[in-house]
C-alpha cells in the first residue's frame, strides 16, 4: 500500500528533554528537528491556544525548524471500555493532533498505553484499530506513529497496522522501551516491525529500567539493531536526559546513516 509522502525521511530529532537553551545550542550544532513533549501533558491541553502560541516563540527561540510531536498518554486508554476513559482521550488526542497542524509538525506520536499485567490482548488489536479508523477519517495531513512502551510482543502492534490501512498510520518503534520492558530481543522487534515503521526513538539502558542512556551505553546492541533495517527509511528521535548523550547519540546514529 502507498505511505503518506514524508518530507522528514533520513531526519533527526532530539527529544525536547532538555532546557530551551541546551536545545538551542544543540540545534545549531546538529541541525536536527524537534519532538515536543509540551502536548503531552494535560494542563497545556486544557489551555491549548494559549500553549500553542507560548510554543510557536519557544521554536524560533531555539532555531528549531522541523518538528514532531509527542502526543498525549498519562491516565489515557485508546481501547478503554469505560466510555468515559474512551471520550477523554478521543478528546487529549484530537487536541494534540490540532497543536500539531497548527505549528506545522511533520508527525505525531502516540502510545499505545497498554500495560500487559491490567489488559488482556484479546481483542486488543481490534479494538485499537477501530479506534485509529474513527480518529483517522478527517485527520489525513499529518503522519500519525503509534509507539510502543511497555508492550512486550511486537506481533499485536504489528496487528494494528495491517488493519489500519491508512496510509498515514504507521509503528514508532522504541528500542529502549523493547529492551527494557520485553524478553524478546530488540532485533527481534525491528527485523519484524521493520516494514511498518514510519519513526523512530532511539536511546540504551542496561535492559532492568527506563534510563535514556547514549546509544551506546546500554546493553542495546545497537550495530546489529540497525542491521536488520535500511535506515533510510526512517526518520528518529533521539531521547537522552543530558546534553552530552544527546551529542553521543547524534555521532552514533549519524555514523550508522552514513
Amino acid at each position: 500500500m502507498k505511505y503518506l509522502r514524508d518530507d522528514s525521511i533520513n531526519r533527526i530529532y532530539i527529544s525536547h528533554l532538555l532546557p530551551d537553551e541546551e536545545m538551542k545550542e544543540l540545534l545549531e550544532e546538529t541541525g536536527a528537528g524537534v519532538e515536543s513533549i509540551e502536548f503531552s501533558i494535560s494542563e497545556n491541553l486544557d489551555r491549548l491556544s494559549e500553549s500553542i502560541s507560548i510554543y510557536q516563540k519557544r521554536m524560533i527561540s531555539m532555531g528549531a525548524k522541523e518538528l514532531i510531536l509527542h502526543g498525549p498518554f498519562l491516565d489515557l486508554n485508546p481501547v478503554a471500555f469505560d466510555s468515559e476513559i474512551l471520550r477523554v482521550t478521543k478528546l487529549r488526542f484530537s487536541q494534540a493532533y490540532t497543536a500539531a497542524q497548527e505549528l506545522g509538525a511533520k508527525k505525531i506520536v502516540y502510545h499505545t498505553c497498554y500495560h500487559p499485567d491490567i489488559y488482556y490482548l484479546i481483542g486488543w488489536a481490534d479494538r485499537m484499530a477501530d479506534f485509529f479508523h474513527e480518529f483517522l477519517k478527517d485527520r489525513k495531513e499529518i503522519q500519525v506513529v503509534l509507539e510502543n512502551v511497555f508492550d512486550r510482543q511486537w506481533q499485536p502492534l504489528l496487528d494494528v497496522k495491517r488493519k489500519v490501512q491508512e496510509a498515514n498510520f504507521a509503528l514508532c518503534l522504541d528500542i529502549g522501551h523493547a529492551n527494557c520492558y520485553s524478553h524478546l530481543p530488540v532485533t527481534e522487534w525491528v527485523k519484524n516491525l521493520s516494514p511498518c515503521i514510519g519513526h523512530m526513538h532511539v536511546h540504551d539502558n542496561m535492559g532492568e529500567k527506563d534510563s535514556h542512556l547514549a546509544l551506546g551505553q546500554g546493553s542495546i546492541e545497537v550495530e546489529k539493531v540497525f542491521e536488520k533495517v535500511n535506515m533510510s527509511k526512517y526518520s528518529y528521535t533521539i531521547e537522552c536526559n543530558t546534553k552530552e548523550d544527546v551529542r553521543e547519540s547524534w555521532r552514533k546514529l549519524k555514523g550508522l546513516l552514513e
